[in-house]
């Protein structure tokens, strides 16, 4: 399910959607901050993809074209702002929804007849918390390098089967030190902190759609439930039994 363009091109807003729903390719003149009070939200671009479950927002700047899907029923909250309001922040990135922030955004996305002075006041104070919030690793880039492109799509294709890099060289024309170069020139990362970068977003999506967290570890490839809670825990700072509001 997506929706058009033209339904997104104010980016103050608030959605409930459904699970699997979608928001088509669009960017705003604004920049931008979203986040899911319940469910998950997934912002992907050119460059890559980022999401956040119910305790994070994403800061989206003026002219990024994105699209958006979600995970589980969502509680939708847009607040848009000024081009150039972080000029800090020239990418999406995912922060911490702290309460403050959290209602905040709640606030000022469904304002209702809150009066116009007021809802200023709220919004600066908004923008100040999201500038102080702490930034969040919960992106996953996307490739450049066609042998790349495709060793990361067998890796997804059944994160629960474990794939040796020099596996996956053969399969797509390049030797395991090209490959390993290519995760650290193109991603930053190594091949293993990019593949628990993977199993954490698809976590983070089957979590918002009801699975409970042992098939959730058995089916993102961790060894064990305590295995995965301990990744997600030292990522996210909570067990994944409280991931989702």
């Amino acid at each position: 399910m997506s929706e058009t363009r033209q339904d997104w091109l104010d980016p103050t807003a608030f959605r409930e959607q459904s699970g699997g729903s979608r928001i088509e390719r669009h960017r705003h003149s604004d920049d931008q901050i979203i986040y899911p009070s319940s469910g998950a939200a997934e912002v992907r671009t050119d460059a890559g993809s980022w999401i956040a479950p119910a305790d994070r927002a994403i800061w989206i700047p003026a002219g990024c074209w994105h699209e958006h899907t979600f995970f589980g029923p969502t509680r939708f909250h847009c607040v848009g702002f000024p081009s150039g309001s972080l000029p800090q922040h020239r990418t999406p990135v995912v922060i911490t929804a702290q309460p403050l922030l959290r209602e905040l955004l709640i606030a000022c996305s469904d304002p209702g007849d809150l009066p116009a002075a007021e809802l200023d006041r709220l919004r600066g104070v908004l923008l100040d918390r999201i500038a102080r919030s702490p930034e969040q690793p919960l992106r996953l880039p996307a490739a450049r390098d066609d042998r790349l492109r495709r060793a990361c799509e067998l890796v997804e294709c059944d994160l629960a089967v474990s794939r040796p890099l020099a596996d996956l060289g053969s399969e797509v024309g390049a030797g395991e030190r090209t490959l390993t170069r290519l995760f650290r020139t193109e991603f930053a990362m190594t091949y293993p902190q990019w593949r628990t970068q993977l199993r954490l977003q698809h976590a983070i999506r089957l979590l918002a759609d009801g699975e409970p967290v042992t098939a959730v570890a058995h089916r993102c490839g961790w060894a064990s439930p305590s295995a995965f809670i301990d990744v997600y825990r030292r990522t996210l700072g909570h067990t994944p039994g409280t991931a989702i509001g």
